[in-house]
Parts: C-alpha cells; sequence; structure tokens
C-alpha cells in the first residue's frame, strides 16, 4: 500500500516532459536574434510598403493604370497584415527550440497567413481580374465568355474559400479525414434529394457550352412572353418581363428544354405586320402607295434612304421640338443622312476588299514572292484607309514590329469609324429614347468597332508574314468581308423594306398585310417596336381616310 502510494505521489514522466517543454524560456541570445530580425523584416516590410503604395501609386497615376491602382488599391490592407505576420514568422524561427508554445504560435502564424492569402486573392479576382475579363469580353464578338464570366464570379471565391479554410485547420493540426469521409457520405445521400438543383446546375453548363442567346438579348418565352436575360446563376436564369415589369426565375432545366426564340440575332431589326382593310373600288395601285409612303416615312422604320428623307415631313404625329431636344423629324433626318454616308462607306469598303480578294487569288498561285506581298500590303491600305486604321512600326535593334491603330480623325476627312460614331452620336439626339439608351448604343457599336479592329489586325499580320496560309489568304479576307457584312452592319437592307400585299377581298373592302422592319427593338426598355407600330397604324388610318378609301 505505501509503495502504490508513493507511486501515485510521483510526477508522470510524461507530464514532466511536456511541461517541461511548454516552459523552456529562450536565453538573451535567443532574444536577441528574434528581436533584431523582427526589426530588419519591420523595416523591410516598411520599405516595401512605402515602395508599393506611395511610390508605385504615384507613378501609375502619371501612366493612368487604372487596373494597376485598383489591384494596389485592393492589395494594401492584406499585404500589410501578409508582411506583419512574415516577419514575426520569421523572427520567430530564432526561438524554434524554446518549446512546443512557439511552434504552436508558427503554426497560427502560417494559419493566419493562408486565411489572408485567401482573402487577398479573392478579392483580386472578384474586383479586378473580373473587371478586366469583362471589358476584354465587350471587345470580343463571342458570346459564351459573357455566360462563363458571371458563373466564374461566382464559383471561383468558393472554391478558394473551401480550400483556404481546409489549409487552415489542416495547418492548425485539425484531422479533416473524418471529416472528408463524413461530408462524402452526407454528398451521396444529398446528391439524390437534390437532383433537381444538380440538374439544373449542369443545364445552366450546357447553355454556357451552347449558348443561345447574350445578357440583354430579348427572346420569346414559351407562352409567348417577351423577355430580356437578365443573369444565368448555378441553378436559375433571371429573366425580366417586359410587358409585366418584374423578373422571373426559371430553372436552368427549364429553360433549356424549350424553344428559345431570340430576337436579337442575327440584327435587332424585327420585322411587324399590320391589318389594313380599304374600300373595294378604291385603286389598287394608289392605296399601295399610300401605305409604303406612310411606312417609309417614319424616322424608324428600315426603307430606301431617299424615299425615308422624301416621305418624313409628311408623317403626321411625330414628337415636336422640346427646349434643348430636336424634334423626331429634325433627328430622323440628321440621323438617316449619316446613316446612308455610313452605308456608302461601307459599300466602298466591299468594293475594295473584293478586288484585294481577286488578286490574292491571281498572285497567290505558285506562292507570294516579297514583290507580290508588297503589292497586296499596298491595295490593303486602301481598304485600311476607308476604314480609318494606319499602320505604325517600331524598330528594337534589327527587329521591326508593325501593327494597326485608329486614325486621328483630321478635319474634312471621313472614314467608316469616324461616320460610325457620328451616326451613333446623333441617333443619342433622337426625342423618344430613354436614359438608359445612352449606353447600350455606344456599348454596341464600340464594341463592332473594337472587334472591327482586332480582325483587320490579324488580317494585316497575314499579309505581312503568311507564312504556310500564303495560298489561303483570299479565305481569310473574305471570312473578314464577310464577317462586315453579317455582323457589322448591312451595306444594305432592300430585301428589308417595306411590303405591301393584297392578301383577300372580303365583302365591300380590299384587306393590306402591311410588313416592316424597326431599326433597334431593344431601345426605349425594349418598347420601340411596339411604339413604332402603333404611329405607323394611327398614320395608315389618317391618310387612309384622307383619301376616303379606308374601312377600318
Amino acid at each position: 500500500m505505501i509503495y502504490i502510494l508513493a507511486q501515485a505521489a510521483s510526477p508522470s514522466p510524461t507530464t514532466d516532459t511536456v511541461s517541461a517543454a511548454l516552459l523552456v524560456t529562450p536565453n538573451a541570445v535567443q532574444i536577441g536574434a528574434f528581436l533584431s530580425t523582427l526589426g530588419l523584416c519591420a523595416g523591410v516590410s516598411f520599405l516595401l510598403y512605402i515602395g508599393l503604395f506611395y511610390i508605385l501609386r504615384s507613378l501609375v497615376r502619371k501612366w493612368e493604370k487604372d487596373t494597376l491602382l485598383l489591384i494596389l488599391g485592393i492589395s494594401q490592407t492584406p499585404l500589410t497584415i501578409i508582411f506583419i505576420l512574415t516577419s514575426l514568422k520569421f523572427s520567430l524561427l530564432h526561438l524554434n527550440s524554446a518549446g512546443v508554445f512557439i511552434d504552436w504560435i508558427q503554426r497560427g502564424l502560417t494559419a493566419f497567413l493562408i486565411g489572408a492569402f485567401t482573402y487577398w486573392f479573392t478579392q483580386l479576382f472578384n474586383e479586378a481580374a473580373v473587371s478586366s475579363l469583362k471589358a476584354y469580353a465587350r471587345k470580343t464578338e463571342a458570346v459564351w465568355d459573357d455566360v462563363l464570366i458571371p458563373l466564374l464570379q461566382n464559383f471561383i471565391p468558393v472554391i478558394t474559400y473551401i480550400i483556404g479554410i481546409s489549409l487552415f485547420f489542416t495547418t492548425l493540426g485539425v484531422d479533416l479525414t473524418g471529416i472528408g469521409l463524413a461530408l462524402g457520405s452526407i454528398t451521396v445521400v444529398l446528391g439524390l434529394a437534390v437532383k433537381d438543383i444538380l440538374s439544373n446546375f449542369f443545364s445552366g453548363l450546357v447553355l454556357l457550352v451552347d449558348t443561345p442567346f447574350k445578357f440583354g438579348d430579348v427572346i420569346t418565352t414559351s407562352d409567348g412572353s417577351l423577355a430580356i436575360i437578365k443573369q444565368i446563376g448555378i441553378r436559375v436564369t433571371k429573366l425580366y418581363l417586359i410587358e409585366q415589369h418584374c423578373e422571373l426565375y426559371m430553372p436552368n432545366a427549364a429553360l433549356g428544354n424549350q424553344s428559345i426564340t431570340n430576337l436579337s440575332r442575327p440584327t435587332t431589326h424585327y420585322a411587324y405586320t399590320i391589318k389594313v382593310a380599304v374600300r373595294i373600288d378604291a385603286d389598287s395601285v394608289v392605296a399601295t402607295n399610300i401605305l409604303k409612303e406612310i411606312v417609309a416615312g417614319h424616322p424608324d422604320t428600315l426603307a430606301n434612304f431617299d424615299e425615308k428623307i422624301k416621305s418624313l415631313d409628311s408623317f403626321y404625329g411625330l414628337k415636336e421640338a422640346e427646349e434643348d431636344k430636336l424634334s423626331k423629324k429634325d433627328a430622323g433626318r440628321k440621323r438617316i443622312s449619316l446613316e446612308k454616308e455610313v452605308n456608302l462607306q461601307l459599300k466602298k469598303i466591299h468594293t475594295a476588299f473584293e478586288e484585294l480578294i481577286a488578286e490574292i487569288k491571281l498572285l497567290e498561285k505558285g506562292g507570294l514572292d516579297t514583290q507580290e506581298l508588297r503589292s497586296l500590303q499596298k491595295n490593303y491600305i486602301e481598304v485600311l484607309n476607308l476604314v480609318g486604321m494606319v499602320i505604325l512600326t517600331e524598330r528594337k535593334g534589327k527587329r521591326q514590329r508593325s501593327w494597326l491603330e485608329e486614325e486621328q480623325v483630321s478635319i474634312g476627312k471621313q472614314n467608316l469609324i469616324s461616320l460610325v460614331r457620328f451616326w451613333y452620336e446623333t441617333w443619342l439626339q433622337d426625342p423618344d429614347l430613354v436614359a438608359e439608351d445612352s449606353t447600350i448604343l455606344p456599348d454596341e457599336w464600340e464594341q463592332k468597332i473594337e472587334v472591327l479592329k482586332i480582325k483587320l489586325n490579324k488580317l494585316f499580320q497575314k499579309i505581312s508574314n503568311p507564312g504556310v496560309d500564303e495560298t489561303r489568304l483570299d479565305d481569310y479576307a473574305a471570312k473578314l468581308l464577310d464577317w462586315l457584312e453579317t455582323n457589322f452592319k448591312e451595306s444594305s437592307t432592300a430585301w428589308k423594306e417595306p411590303q405591301i400585299q393584297i392578301t383577300d377581298i372580303q365583302g365591300s373592302s380590299m384587306q393590306f398585310s402591311v410588313r416592316f422592319y424597326i431599326d433597334n427593338i431593344q431601345l426605349e426598355h425594349w418598347r420601340r417596336g411596339e411604339r413604332v407600330k402603333n404611329e405607323v397604324r394611327r398614320e395608315m388610318i389618317r391618310r387612309l381616310r384622307l383619301a376616303h378609301i379606308y374601312t377600318g
């Protein structure tokens, strides 16, 4: 009994070892090395802080680099924390032999460093990378990037935080194996319970791959309602219903299984049809001419430019001038005249491109030598002059680099790019436009201009150094010409001019069908088409009554 009590009274060897390890105090040399390293690290961190957030920031402001300024602003707080934690970690290396307590502090510092880096990376991605990607997407004609970027914006931060939290707890010594197995089992059960959610998620990915629309496109839903694509989420797609002025959240799986009619593609032109009846004894030719003049006379329909300007003054009921705003007729006349100039310039470019393609086909047989390439470059420069691009050359030592830049427009000189800008800026004077149109029109046309410049640059590089593509230059030029006509702007819309047809004769009246195109249905909060249709119908009634041939 005495032996047992004595054994119980004596301290445990294991307890003594742990206590000793915890209670070990650093000596004077270790403390001195710790303080000197901490001071050195603090000095280096302070210099880095001053260099990054004062000197570099002032230089970046002079360079007008907005992205770098944004990155520096986002990084200031996280990097300050990282500098402090890193300085402490390096300094504590001198105290590693001072016991388990210091080791715990090191682990804690490492864990918080991981947390700081996770937060920093997420903020950089959300604020800087996403904005840069969105700016890049606006300069491309691809649709998938407009959908992909919001999805990345939703997923990347979640994945980053999951990885960061896992590393944080692992560094602190927490064993996540059991949690991982438990989560795996729970995931299997939840997978069966939330199969509809997973179906919507993968349907969203399919919509991303197929890209049947982009944000801002006008579509018709299964019940015939007009809707605007606002956002594709993880589970649902957000639509804005125009008529009801409300948002509709449709599951991705349901949207993916529908037949979607995209009214914004291939162009924002949209056709409307109006049925009208005139007296049976009326001259059908006279009635047709009246109806055609009415449709052509509206500023917002597509028709021959000369006929539109000629018929514009006879159209009744358009907005008059108010305060500093032009009247609808004056604004329409200016816009129509400028669009006519844009289309004439496009026709010149089309002709110049066709001549270039014909020359390429003639010269590329058997390959192109230096003299033939110079001849092609000379003809291509004529195309570039019509568009508004110039060649810039930079020489570094023996190397020379050439590229295209937009030409600075001089007084009296016109090119395609300057005409398009002048045209859409004049279009913004339309008194029927709403506030958001001042963003929609410039965004639409500036994106097209940027894509045009990129494509012209690519063709220039091919002509300058064709390499293995010397027998395919005509194909590249033809593709660019086709894109210019179909995706940039049509130089001629003759097939979209108003169509007036007699569809039936009933009793004492002839039934006419009047079909015409609206210039851009996305404007006026997507109500431009209905407004124009109403104004055209109202003018038809007025003019046919004046001619005493309207029957209702």
